[in-house]
């Protein structure tokens, strides 16, 4: 009997889920405020990353600035102190394990503890897979694979983030990365649990559902994702 109505009560929440999303889908988000936020950004000394450390900035969050490149991330830091905003850049290494736990100890003493965590730190090498270095290969992976199980992340399509030469692409727009950092402010502010940008690309979830493979290859083919690759001619992404 319990069963019975554990699937009733199923069914009813399932109903009362459709009409709740329906109408939230019309009705605007609520913004929140993350003055005094103590805010976490990876990647920071370049694209994206740094553009998001500016909306932060201007929103009067606490800033903590991550990124490899040590002029990048003080060149981010001294922009967001223009801003308004408190920061606090480091030298760290997404791929080492050991950086990051160094570094949130210090991170702990010194700021507090993070409530805000942006990972936005990758590694790309555009080169075709037999022109890339084994130890490229190894990179990747540290950071953008094994960097999911440390931090959270968004859903972005493809951007021009300077990592690649003439991005393109036929059926969806080329993002510039202030959009996408608009974007990820907002998803932040409303409490979204995924972001896609541009918005539609959720549609493309749906469809790896219902459509067969042969049709799903059709669809790859027509977008035609290309940018040009380190060892110097065009690279599509099938």
């Amino acid at each position: 009997m319990n069963i019975v109505l554990d699937i009733l009560l199923l069914l009813v929440t399932i109903i009362y889920s459709y009409l709740e999303s329906l109408v939230k889908f019309f009705l605007p988000r609520r913004r929140k405020s993350v003055a005094g936020e103590i805010v976490l950004i990876t990647g920071a000394g370049h694209g994206i990353g740094r553009l998001t450390a500016y909306e932060f900035a201007k929103r009067k969050s606490r800033l903590v600035l991550w990124d490899i490149n040590k002029h990048g991330v003080e060149e981010t830091a001294t922009e967001c102190q223009k801003l308004g905003a408190t920061v606090h850049a480091f030298v760290v290494d997404c791929s080492s394990r050991e950086e990051i736990y160094s570094s949130m100890n210090q991170i702990k003493k010194e700021v507090g503890d993070v409530t805000i965590v942006v990972n936005n730190a990758g590694a790309i090498y555009p080169a075709d897979l037999l022109s890339t270095k084994d130890e490229e290969i190894t990179k990747t992976f540290e950071v953008n694979i094994l960097g999911h199980f440390w931090f959270q992340q968004i859903c972005g399509f493809f951007v021009d983030t300077g990592f690649t030469k003439n991005p393109s692409t036929r059926l969806w727009p080329v993002l510039e990365t202030d959009e996408v950092a608009r974007s990820l402010i907002d998803g932040i502010l409303t409490n979204k649990k995924m972001i896609f940008v541009p918005s539609y690309i959720g549609i493309s979830l749906i469809l790896e559902k219902f459509l067969p493979e042969r049709a799903l290859a059709a669809l790859s083919r027509i977008q035609n994702i290309q940018f040009e690759a380190v060892v110097g001619h065009k690279t599509r992404m099938k």
